[in-house]
């Protein structure tokens, strides 16, 4: 009894912990008035996945989606199609964002004369995210005493820029094709690990002659432990079991980041470096492009290529955090770094050291506002920000394919973080009076990584609401 006693105590000082540093994840509500096939019904998690809780296609108030409709197209509150929450949480859960639309849900109709709204209440979950292209291999592990729960799977494509490097145009131009999946969880739920390999054979083709991709979100949960209720009250060990199920998700390792490393030995214009976050943002710590060291990159080199090891660019730290900062990926080549030679005759590398650290993201369409704000007693700190389009999905809503088809033209911007940091709130427009136009003709966003950090107050600052 000593020891089980020690050991639940033990878990109930780690929830203890977790009361005090989780985040609190709230309910959201969406609802969308019917009207035709157009009308977009939108979830959106800033951080996070999402989990459906609730969802209903028909009618359940007189005053919701109301204005202008005739009182016999109201008065019919007790109107539920079936299958509307099964059907949401197939399509959106495990996704940081999922469109939908009411044309989607007509049939069968639930009661015909009725004017129905679409409204679904949701929660944004932390959640590990994994993507494997086509033919590779998705790992999910957890640490020792856990194991997997999946909340959502994908197989498919629905956007041209993940698993496209090297694709020829037509083996990603179709983003209507993912399909969600069970069979990630059935295969995985319950387990410490759990490799499974990202091909038809697997989880059939939903679109022939794509490039697929599969998408997985989970979390690592702990096992109950048997026998470890002894002189413990139930009240406690619900609050234990809560916040050990849902807060140590959250990624606790984020709170002692460990340092990645990426290394690009120099060749040609082809050679991609690429950083990566699978969660959270990029911040990059050191970078070399040169020689420090006569073993790296150095297969197949002559000794002469190979001694000077005190071979460093100016600049390339400064470079790669303007491009890299603030994004979960970043894709780049040492060939980007050849106009100045630092060591002629030495074959040199691009090295980086960089941490993923937690981040509110923003995305403001070109002609809207970014607003970035902090609670009381908190500031804005800009991790990185960049205007343009790097991608043909976002702010693409009703767009001619015109607009949005050059994906080479976002421009990073020191802009947001002169403006805004050290602010508690901060609004500013995303256009090309204030950011310059990198693409003409191209239909432009911001985006913007920030974090919020505590300071010793001088003054008191205005709460800040976010209106999301």
């Amino acid at each position: 009894m000593p020891s089980c006693f020690r050991l639940c105590s033990a878990l109930l000082l780690t929830a203890s912990g977790f009361f005090l540093t989780a985040v609190v994840y709230s309910a959201e509500q969406v609802t969308t008035c019917d009207g035709d096939a157009s009308f977009d019904h939108r979830l959106n998690c800033e951080y996070g996945v999402i989990s459906v809780q609730q969802a209903l296609y028909g009618r359940s108030s007189s005053l919701i989606c109301s204005e202008g409709r005739p009182p016999q197209q109201l008065a019919n509150t007790q109107c539920a199609r079936r299958d509307t929450v099964d059907d949401l949480r197939r399509r959106c859960n495990g996704k940081k964002s999922c469109e939908v639309i009411t044309g989607d849900f007509r049939n069968p109709d639930p009661c015909v004369g009725t004017f129905k709204y679409l409204q679904t209440n949701f929660t944004c979950l932390p959640a590990i995210t994994v993507v494997a292209c086509e033919v590779s291999l998705a790992h999910l592990f957890c640490d020792e005493g856990q194991v997997i729960s999946v909340f959502g799977a994908d197989y498919g494509r629905r956007d041209r820029t993940t698993c496209s490097f090297k694709r020829p145009p037509g083996q990603i131009q179709n983003v209507q094709c993912l399909r969600p999946t069970d069979i990630v969880a059935s295969r995985c739920d319950g387990k410490n690990k759990c490799t499974i390999p990202a091909t038809n054979t697997v989880f059939g083709d939903p679109c022939v002659g794509t490039y697929k991709y599969l998408e997985v979100a989970y979390t690592c949960q702990y096992q109950p432990i048997e026998n470890c209720y002894i002189g413990l009250s139930s009240a406690l060990l619900l609050t234990a079991t809560y916040f050990l199920l849902t807060a140590v998700s959250t990624d606790v390792d984020s709170k002692r980041a460990t340092v990645e490393q990426a290394t690009t030995c120099d060749s040609d214009p082809l050679n991609v470096h690429l950083l990566n976050c699978k969660h959270g943002v990029i911040r990059v710590q050191q970078a070399l492009y040169g020689r420090s060291s006569s073993l790296v990159c150095s297969q197949g080199r002559p000794p002469q290529q190979l001694a000077d090891t005190a071979c460093a660019q100016e600049g390339a730290l400064d470079s790669l955090k303007t491009r890299c900062n603030g994004k979960k990926t970043c894709v780049t080549n040492t060939a980007a770094f050849r106009n100045s030679d630092p060591c002629f005759g030495t074959f040199k590398y691009l090295q980086t050291n960089f941490t993923c650290v937690p981040a509110i993201t923003v995305v403001a369409c070109e002609g809207s506002l970014a607003q970035l704000c902090c609670d009381e007693g908190q500031v804005i700190f800009v991790l990185g920000a960049d205007y343009g389009r790097r991608d043909q999905t976002t702010c693409a809503f009703r767009r001619p394919p015109g607009q949005v088809q050059n994906v080479e033209c976002l421009r990073p911007t020191d802009l947001v973080a002169t403006s805004c940091n050290g602010e508690n709130n901060c609004t500013i427009k995303a256009s090309n009076r204030v950011f310059g136009d990198p693409c003409g003709g191209t239909y432009k966003y911001l985006e913007v990584a920030y974090v919020c950090q505590y300071v010793i107050q001088t003054r008191k600052h205005e709460r800040c609401r976010r209106g999301y």
